[in-house]
């Protein structure tokens, strides 16, 4: 109970991190971005209809076709996230003060720190299950016609998004340089990935040690009974000397990799180590192994 408590409370934080940023900083610079945020954005320049009444609309509207075409596939988080980020949406678009964080004219800080933040607030809800709604239900209808990535449903949906602001910023007086417009809104939705691609992958990178030791069998005791680290002993030949020797593999969280490279200088200062980075380690104690069924398109644990 408390888990899931926690879960929601953070696609809540996450929700509110994304929605400021577009109140504060995409709002204040007349910028752009894409998915259903950047769809509402653009229907708030051209009307004057406020951004969270448009995005909760849009995204509610792709919910009633997502339930009409692919069933109930996603789940009680995403309404959840949808639901935060409206809700903040439109209370940080009434009470935040134009220019707020002090970036002025500076449209190109502007769109950078928009897409960091904005990133921190989406890798939040990722993280913990949830989703923000826009790209993800449209991924979710068009392949259950097609099987098309979600990669490229997002990025030819910011392109089409963000392209077409070029037609409302010509109506706006204020802007003077709409391609310059255009051109921040594409880096603010790169930086955005880059930010959400690490956030996503700092959580579940990993290490692979890899020690070439005499002292193989103390180093295996220490670390599985005193660091709680599973070891694997595979029998090697060096090819340089003929001799037999022992090689341990290990896999560990990132953050475990110093302890445990404290523990083989322990015992062996000499120790010929190899330390890699991976990514996808599946099993008791790491990831759960994630598989879509076919027929639903529901993921499944299969651990």
């Amino acid at each position: 109970m408390i888990r899931h408590l926690k879960e929601y409370a953070l696609i809540h934080l996450g929700g509110m991190i994304y929605a400021f940023t577009w109140a504060s900083i995409v709002a204040s610079a007349k910028g752009i971005g894409g998915g259903a945020s950047g769809l509402a954005m653009l229907l708030q320049y051209a009307t004057g209809f406020p951004m969270g009444l448009g995005y909760l609309f849009i995204n509610l509207v792709l919910i009633v076709l997502a339930l009409a075409i692919v069933g109930r596939n996603f789940g009680i988080k995403t309404i959840w996230g949808i639901g935060s980020i409206a809700l903040w949406l439109n209370i940080f678009s009434a009470i935040v003060p134009p220019n707020l964080l002090g970036l002025g004219d500076d449209k190109l800080l502007s769109a950078i720190l928009a897409g960091v933040l904005s990133g921190i607030g989406v890798g939040l809800c990722l993280l913990q299950g949830g989703s923000t709604g826009g790209t993800d239900i449209v991924a979710m209808i068009i392949n259950k016609f097609r099987r098309v990535s979600y990669g490229r449903v997002v990025m030819v949906g910011d392109f089409v998004i963000i392209g077409s602001s070029w037609f409302v910023y010509h109506l706006r007086p204020d802007v003077s340089n709409p391609l310059a417009m255009i051109i921040y809104g594409y880096v603010m939705v790169g930086v955005f990935s880059y930010t959400v691609d690490t956030i996503l992958a700092g959580n579940k990178q990993s290490s692979q040690i890899m020690v070439f030791s005499r002292m193989y069998a103390e180093i295996a005791d220490d670390i599985t009974h005193r660091l709680h680290r599973g070891v694997t002993i595979f029998d090697g030949v060096g090819a340089y000397t003929g001799q037999n020797s022992k090689m341990l593999v290990v896999l560990c969280r990132k953050q475990e990799t110093s302890n445990i490279l404290r523990a083989i200088k322990e015992h062996d200062p000499d120790a010929f180590v190899s330390v890699g980075s991976v990514m996808g380690v599946y099993g008791k104690g790491f990831d759960n192994i994630e598989v879509r069924h076919k027929k639903s398109g529901k993921l499944k644990n299969e651990n």
